[in-house]
């Protein structure tokens, strides 16, 4: 599946639909520690540790990443 954006909106038509997802935080250490806000349950992984950890990943839901 090829990746796309969403939208703030999107995303939260789609939970009132009942989808269910995995967030996963990708911003920058300095970023994630200054942030005031953070997704409850995201998982948080560095930018170039994606790749190696797609395993991890579960398989039967989207996967929405956000950064800054």
């Amino acid at each position: 599946m090829e990746p796309t954006r969403v939208t703030v909106d999107e995303v939260k038509e789609r939970m009132d639909r009942g989808e269910q997802f995995t967030f996963v935080d990708t911003r920058n250490p300095t970023a994630w520690s200054e942030g005031q806000t953070t997704l409850p349950n995201a998982l948080r992984m560095l930018p170039d540790d994606v790749a190696q950890k797609l395993d991890d990943l579960p398989k039967d839901r989207s996967i929405i990443t956000y950064c800054t």
